[in-house]
């Protein structure tokens, strides 16, 4: 991950952690790469969340038939809510590719964190659109 992007992403994010009783943002892309994560949880659990919440979207999206008519032929995900004994994960699209996660106590404003969230997915439009991962190396022989 670029440091400057990180650096700019990191600053975006903790702006969505400011409401209270919110704790943790990450930014990831949809095959579970972290692009950003606010202060508060390092990098390492950063990354183990990011991976298990790209699981959750992918799980979420494909339950879309479940909240479908029969004639609807595309439902697209949009949000995903879990809810534990002492608090909450949001998971938002974030632009193609990309979702934005949130975690917050039992007592969190859940109205706030949602908007707040909205309004820094809207804030950061390009830099939290995530293109697929490109393999950069080049195999012996290969011409450069």
């Amino acid at each position: 991950m670029n440091d400057h992007l990180n650096k700019e992403l990191g600053w975006m994010l903790d702006e969505v952690v400011k409401i209270p009783e919110a704790r943790h943002a990450i930014l990831l892309s949809a095959d579970g790469m972290l692009r950003g994560h606010s202060r508060g949880i390092d990098r390492d659990e950063a990354e183990r969340q990011a991976a298990a919440l790209s699981g959750l979207q992918s799980i979420s999206r494909s339950t879309a038939d479940f909240c479908t008519h029969p004639t609807h032929h595309e439902t697209p995900w949009r949000q995903t809510l879990v809810e534990f004994a002492h608090g909450y994960v949001f998971l938002i699209a974030a632009g193609p590719g990309a979702y934005l996660a949130v975690s917050a106590t039992e007592h969190v404003d859940m109205e706030a964190v949602t908007y707040r969230m909205q309004k820094t997915v809207d804030r950061l439009g390009k830099e939290l659109v995530s293109p697929p991962r490109q393999t950069s190396w080049q195999g012996p022989g290969t011409p450069a």
